[in-house]
């Protein structure tokens, strides 16, 4: 079992830049990670996630060339760098573990984060 714990987020004006942050509790090497963010009044959705060995990344089509997920097995620590973001991203980001296939779906992700605010302004 894995206690995730995100940071970073924020209030910022379009075009800026954030990066978020999610710290474990246990040694991340052993899952996939993810990033998902859940705006009010809509489901949660899958923005980007990274194997094991950060080998293989997929991300939402509306973030790519603007976010880049990475990760630091050795401190057990996750990232999403947002950058020229828009109105449009604002939302509770979550950090997810799966501890099984590789995938987007919210269901491979048995393990979550709180959560943490990104609010983009104009």
């Amino acid at each position: 079992q894995v206690q995730l714990v995100e940071s970073g987020g924020g209030l910022v004006q379009t075009g800026g830049s954030l990066r978020l942050s999610c710290a474990a509790s246990g040694r991340i090497s052993n899952y996939n990670m993810g990033w998902f963010r859940q705006a009010p009044g809509k489901q949660r959705d899958f923005v980007a996630t990274i194997s094991r060995m950060g080998d293989r990344t997929t991300y939402l089509d509306s973030v790519k060339g603007r976010f880049t997920i990475s990760r630091d097995n050795a401190k057990n620590t996750l990232y999403l760098q947002m950058n020229s973001l828009k109105i449009e991203d604002t939302a509770v980001y979550y950090c997810a573990a799966s501890s099984g296939s590789y995938g987007v779906s919210r269901n491979n992700y048995a393990y979550w984060g709180r959560g943490t605010q990104v609010t983009v302004s104009s």
